[in-house]
């Protein structure tokens, strides 16, 4: 019997947008708002990768 977790693939979730009052103006690095964008692109590549894997689930059912 199939392990109902295996096929458990959920969207994976945006993340959330730093405050604008979290940024110091200062030019740490890395600002808040550079570990941001790292994030945003990871998570894009990880929707893209899902987005795809839902395409060929939907297909083959």
């Amino acid at each position: 019997m199939p392990d109902l977790d295996d096929d458990f693939d959920p969207m994976p979730e945006a993340p959330e947008a730093p405050s604008d009052d979290l940024c110091c103006g200062s030019g740490c690095e890395p600002c808040v708002w550079d570990l941001y964008q790292e994030q945003l692109t990871e998570y894009r590549a990880k929707l893209a990768a899902w987005q795809a894997r839902e395409a060929a689930r939907v297909k083959s059912a």
